[in-house]
Order: structure tokens, then C-alpha cells, then sequence
């Protein structure tokens, strides 16, 4: 049986179905011989009893239509009273596909009409035992259920690997949403080490060309300055770098990634602002609170970027940062006396949705900072000239 099992399950459902009816055509045949002595019209009853199973090599794809065939010749058998009757094993067989496979409305007709059949079986000669009709009634109502158990089950498995599919799905969308974020993060934080380093040695080395080769001491000053401002660039590239290089699957201790920068340490960047030529004036308003971490880095890259801009941008001789802090909030300004960012676009009022004209990503990245962190931004032109960034954040 064991092989039996595992040959048919190599065939395909239609082989399968074959195989079926022709291993019942023969049994119906076979429960016949013994019996041929006796029978009315014998090759009739063969004949009939052999067409009674063929119809099931389609039962999956025709199942109403191969009941209806089989019901035929075994309703004719029994009409003609042609004798001995072999057991109605396609005709249950059809029975249960059509459970199995049909809708509602059509199982409940075609149980309705097996009814009739019974009924009408009981008072054919040779059918009058109550005995007889109740096994028959047994035997449709037992494979009638085992239908439409395996219609329910079928159904539950199939809505089982929707709602897998679909949590499969939804899954994968949280992860692209989730990579994308993080490959926004650390685009904004490479811009930011990159553009505010990197503006600075253009500005110290543009200076140092100025004063060479009539002033070499002062040169060297400047010289000095872009080779620290370097260093410290690529020292934050590197811890950048670093947690970008190792797999997470390899990691079994945080990386060493070095202090996140705070508000607290913004005095570093005003002194290479201040190193490239622009005069910076810090101001503190209301008691300073302590801030998310993330919305401590943020406030701290808000300001960098401005700077950035002004130095790029704005040929500004000063500029000015003010810390406000507010209950649940903190006011981010930087203003300075030029004439702006080249890629700044609109007017004062501008909302985080600005998008810089030139290709740069500095407004915009300030603009996704601050969206992330639920705050508000605004960039344009100052109220006594210049341009000014305001950035209001809430402190937790």
C-alpha cells in the first residue's frame, strides 16, 4: 500500500482520477462474475456497471457533470432490475467531489435530488428493507460531511497562506521603508561631516593662497587649519564607515562610534567658523534643558549646516546662533549679514518641504531632520537683512 501511495502520488490529478476508475470498473466487473448466473440481461450489467466509473477520470473538473454520468447507468441498473448490484462506490465518489468542490447553492440541490433518488430507491423490488435505506441514507450523509470537511479545510489553508502572503508583504514594505530611512540618515550625516569640513579647508586654503608667498607665517596658520579640520573628517567618516562595514550579524559588542555630537560641543564649530573668517556670536536664551538624543543632534547638525551654508554661500563677515529654550521646546536660529544661500528657494515662511535649486541636499536634509524629529522649520530672508534658519523642535 506503501507503494501503491507513493506511485500514484507521482501521477498527475487527472491520471490519478483514471487509475481510480479504472481500478473500481474492474472491481464493479469483477463483484459481477460470481454473480452472472443469476443476473438479468449479464453483459447489460457489465456494461452499465463499468460505465457507472469511467466518468470519474474528470470528477475535478466536471464534478456535477460526471455525477450526473455516473448517476445514469446506476440508476438504469437499478431500474431494469437487472439483479445483484455492486456497492455505489463512484456513485459516492461523485457525491463527495461535488461537496467538495461546488458551491452552496449547488450541493444543496444535489443533495436534494440524492433524496428524491433514495426515496425513490425504496420502492424499487428488491430495495423495500428500512435496513437498506438506512445504510444508503448513512453512507451519503458520512461522505457528504468528509466533503464538506475538505471543502473547509481547503478554504481555511488557502486564507491561511493569504494572510501569510500578505504579512510576507507587509514585512517586506517595513523593511524597504525601514532601509530607506536608514540610507536617508546616513546620507544626511555623510553631507553634513562632508560639507562643513570640506567648506572649510576650501575657505582656509583660498585664504592661505591669498597670503602666499608675501606672508608665508600667516599661510602656515591657515595651512594648519585645513590639515586639522582634514583629520577630523576623516575620523567621522571613519566611524561612519566602520558601522557600515560590519555585518550585523558579526557584530557582538557596539561599535566604537565615539560620542554623539551635542549642543553642548557647538563651541568647536563656531572656533572654524570663526578660523575661516566670519565672526559667530552665541547667544542662550531661557534655562537650558536637557534634550532627546536625537533631537540633541539634530538641533547640533541644524546649526553645522547653516554655518556651512554661510560660509559657501552667503560671503557673510557675521552671523549669530540662538539657543531658545521653551517648556517642551527648543528654538534653533542661525542669522548672518550676507545675501544668502545660492540654492535657497522662497520666501520667509518656507516650510521642511524646501528642496535646494543648485543640487545640494543641505536645506533638505535640515528639512528631513527636523520633519523626523516632528518640528518646524524655517529659512528665508532675515528681518534686518542676510539670511536666518529657524529650526523649533520639541526638547523630548
Amino acid at each position: 500500500m506503501r507503494r501503491l501511495a507513493a506511485w500514484s502520488a507521482g501521477l498527475s490529478p487527472q491520471a490519478q482520477d483514471l487509475a481510480l476508475a479504472l481500478a473500481l470498473a474492474a472491481y464493479n466487473v469483477g463483484s459481477l462474475i460470481p454473480e452472472a448466473g443469476r443476473l438479468r440481461l449479464p453483459w447489460l450489467a457489465f456494461a452499465l456497471a463499468a460505465l457507472q466509473t469511467l466518468p470519474l477520470t474528470w470528477r475535478r473538473r466536471r464534478p456535477v457533470w460526471v455525477w450526473v454520468a455516473v448517476g445514469i447507468p446506476r440508476t438504469l441498473y437499478d431500474e431494469l432490475n437487472l439483479g445483484f448490484a455492486p456497492l455505489a462506490l463512484a456513485s459516492l465518489i461523485s457525491y463527495y467531489t461535488v461537496m467538495e468542490r461546488c458551491s452552496t447553492r449547488v450541493r444543496l440541490v444535489v443533495s436534494l435530488v440524492m433524496l428524491w433518488g433514495a426515496i425513490d430507491l425504496k420502492w424499487q423490488p428488491g430495495h423495500t428493507e428500512p435496513y437498506d435505506s438506512f445504510v444508503a441514507a448513512l453512507e451519503f450523509a458520512a461522505v457528504g460531511m468528509a466533503g464538506i470537511l475538505s471543502r473547509t479545510r481547503q478554504d481555511y489553508l488557502q486564507e491561511a497562506e493569504a494572510r501569510a502572503e500578505n504579512a510576507e508583504a507587509v514585512r517586506d514594505r517595513e523593511v524597504a521603508l525601514a532601509a530607506a530611512r536608514e540610507r536617508a540618515t546616513i546620507a544626511r550625516e555623510l553631507h553634513d561631516v562632508v560639507a562643513h569640513h570640506v567648506s572649510l579647508i576650501a575657505v582656509q586654503s583660498d585664504a592661505a593662497a591669498t597670503l602666499l608667498p608675501g606672508q608665508p607665517v600667516q599661510a602656515e596658520k591657515h595651512v594648519e587649519v585645513i590639515g586639522q579640520t582634514a583629520r577630523e573628517a576623516l575620523g567621522e567618516l571613519r566611524r561612519l564607515l566602520g558601522v557600515l562595514r560590519t555585518p550585523a550579524s558579526a557584530v557582538r559588542e557596539p561599535p566604537d562610534t565615539g560620542p554623539v555630537p551635542s549642543v553642548s560641543q557647538l563651541g568647536k564649530v563656531l572656533d572654524q567658523v570663526r578660523e575661516a573668517g566670519i565672526s559667530v556670536d552665541l547667544r542662550m536664551e531661557g534655562s537650558p534643558a536637557r534634550l532627546a538624543p536625537g533631537v540633541d543632534l539634530a538641533a547640533y547638525r541644524i546649526v553645522q549646516e547653516a554655518l556651512t551654508n554661510t560660509v559657501r554661500h552667503s560671503g557673510a563677515d557675521k552671523a549669530a546662533v540662538t539657543l531658545r529654550y521653551e517648556p517642551g521646546y527648543v528654538t534653533v536660529s542661525v542669522t548672518d549679514t550676507g545675501h544668502g544661500p545660492a540654492a535657497a528657494a522662497g520666501p520667509r515662511g518656507t516650510d521642511s518641504t524646501l528642496t535646494p535649486r543648485s543640487g545640494g541636499f543641505g536645506l533638505a536634509g535640515m528639512a528631513e531632520r527636523v520633519a523626523s524629529c516632528g518640528g518646524s522649520l524655517t529659512v528665508g530672508p532675515g528681518q534686518a537683512g542676510g539670511f536666518t534658519v529657524t529650526a523649533r523642535l520639541p526638547a523630548l
